[in-house]
């Protein structure tokens, strides 16, 4: 299985998704730096910061954006792994070699998820890690809730980008489904409306218990997504 993932990472040129990673980690880092020290998210009247309740502390922006970021880059990932693979026909190809058609997806699955997660833990790291070191010279508009120091804050910060990444496949079954990429890309921004966004001072990023039955639900999607390939016509 690590060939194949190994093999997909170089079939789809892996070296460009590392490059849009880490810009799109310092693109974050400086907006979450300007957010928390150079106040543009302050209200001009007041002074203080402009946040959505249950929002005012420095983590929540943190979590929101790279959350919102990494869905949807994730989402792009397995939209050129697979979606793009059935539609440009070099899926073919694939299910030629004399492996499981079902191996050689979850490998594809597996690529991105691998892939994404890593990169989505190394830009909270570093966003956290930034905010931290500012912190030192800076007053941050947003009190800094957090405490890298702590085991605790590791495992939060590992178990979110599981939901996070693992969500993605969710996208992935809607744009096979459809057969088409665009639907996958769509259905990432439709999946952060869900999980993201505030109706007064109700939300389900806050909500204990949402993001395991998310997990869940994006598991059975991803088997969804493999079950019957090996006898499922091409797209």
């Amino acid at each position: 299985m690590l060939k194949l993932i190994k093999l997909e990472w170089k079939k789809n040129n892996i070296g460009k998704y590392v490059r849009n990673a880490v810009i799109l980690a310092a693109v974050l880092c400086l907006f979450m730096f300007a957010l928390a020290y150079l106040g543009i998210a302050n209200d001009p009247d007041t002074g203080v910061p402009d946040a959505a309740p249950g929002n005012n502390t420095i983590s929540s922006p943190i979590e929101l954006f790279t959350s919102m970021s990494f869905l949807v880059f994730t989402s792009v990932m397995l939209s050129s792994f697979i979606v793009s693979a059935y539609k440009n026909k070099t899926m073919n190809l694939m299910f030629s070699y004399p492996i499981k058609r079902q191996k050689i997806l979850i490998s594809q699955m597996l690529a991105v998820w691998i892939f994404s997660f890593t990169a989505l833990v190394l830009t909270k790291l570093l966003l956290y890690g930034c905010i931290l070191i500012g912190s030192q010279f800076m007053v941050s508009a947003f009190p800094l809730d957090f405490n890298m120091a702590s085991l605790s804050f590791y495992v939060q910060l590992i178990l979110k980008s599981v939901v996070i990444v693992t969500m993605s496949f969710i996208a992935l079954f809607i744009g096979m489904a459809m057969k088409s990429s665009k639907a996958t890309i769509i259905s990432s921004f439709l999946l952060i409306i869900l999980t993201q966004a505030n109706i007064g001072d109700f939300t389900m990023a806050n909500n204990a218990i949402f993001p395991v039955i998310l997990t869940l639900i994006s598991l059975i999607f991803a088997f969804l997504s493999i079950q019957g390939v090996e006898n499922k016509d091409l797209m």
